[in-house]
């Protein structure tokens, strides 16, 4: 399967106007721009996400390690969220397993949280748990040093963290390379938190889960909005935004959607909103209406797939990609 992306034209004279969104190209009939590997400005880095999506992809996920590994081009990994799926459980001991697994990487991974981490910990075969809580475990275990990522040669990133309006929010990290800026947001499934904790004992908590998205919501949008602030100071030549779910028009998404939309429209160079959740590899050019925004959705419950993607400066498009199968698998 074969993916191109757009590449970046003329802006839309005013944010008000209403531009029917395009259709999704499929994977057959997309073509990827030529990557260009090893020397000059360009970087690869592997994208994976929804994975490992049970026991069954945990006792295969080191052979997708090892995959990503062997690729002497891969400079780090990209993971769009959900490290387990929503009926297995939240507790200590498989984060734990979870994030020493991680650690396998060779190269630095970077992760942004999915909603089967925390907030759908409440289902009673997930364990029961509050969200809030496992909010906690999840930056505990996978965010032990603040700007500092996971993987056996981590590298350092911008955290949140360091902003003490955000200061909880350090999974929230940005970085620059081949001159291109990424960054990640924490923006989950199940109506990024919005949907009841139905399954606690006692019933849910809306209180205390309202106020957990609306704070999660201000860090989202400020910290889209650094990440095009550094992209227009640095001359960027384009930015890759990643969060777990895609920001859809329904009200967990509906601001950090159009926060999103304002900013690439007026940035005007390729961007690249990179999600999973849905578990399609798909892409959609134009998105929202934007001709230079692409959203790009990574496999995902497969341990047997990847994405291997390039951000090349010196291509009209930047960002190109070709997925990758596990050997064996």
């Amino acid at each position: 399967m074969r993916k191109t992306l757009l590449a970046a034209s003329a802006l839309a004279a005013s944010l008000a106007a209403v531009i029917a969104p395009p259709a999704l190209i499929t994977p057959a009939l997309a073509t990827p721009a030529p990557a260009r590997s090893g020397k000059g400005p360009a970087v690869t880095f592997a994208l994976i996400g929804d994975t490992p999506y049970g026991d069954d992809q945990r006792a295969r996920f080191p052979a997708l390690v090892d995959a990503i590994n062997s690729d002497t081009d891969v400079r780090f990994v990209l993971h769009a969220g959900d490290v387990k799926n929503g009926s297995s459980t939240c507790d200590d001991a498989r984060f734990a397993d979870l994030a020493g697994l991680f650690g396998t990487f060779a190269d630095p991974f970077v992760l942004t949280p999915g909603d089967n981490e925390w907030t759908d910990c409440h289902r009673t075969a997930a364990g029961g748990y509050l969200p809030t809580e496992r909010l906690d475990a999840v930056r505990r275990v996978f965010y032990p040093v603040a700007g500092r990522t996971l993987g056996r040669h981590p590298m350092p990133v911008l955290s949140q963290a360091a902003d003490r309006r955000h200061r909880d929010y350090r999974e929230n990290v940005l970085f620059t390379k081949g001159r291109v800026v990424f960054s990640t947001v924490h923006v989950v499934g199940s109506e990024n938190d919005l949907q009841p904790w139905s399954d606690l004992p006692g019933g849910d908590r809306p209180e205390l889960r309202t106020a957990e998205f609306e704070a999660r919501r201000s860090a989202a949008l400020d910290w889209i909005d650094t990440t095009f602030d550094r992209a227009r100071r640095t001359h960027a030549p384009g930015v890759l935004l990643m969060m777990q779910a895609e920001p859809v028009q329904s009200p967990g998404f509906a601001d950090i959607r159009a926060r999103l939309v304002a900013q690439a429209r007026a940035y005007g160079k390729p961007v690249l909103l990179v999600h999973g959740d849905e578990h399609v590899y798909e892409v959609e050019p134009g998105y929202a209406g934007v001709p230079n925004l692409t959203r790009l959705e990574t496999f995902g419950s497969t341990a047997s797939q990847w994405l291997r993607v390039t951000a090349d400066p010196r291509t009209p498009s930047v960002f190109s990609w070709q997925p990758q199968t596990v050997p064996g698998a």
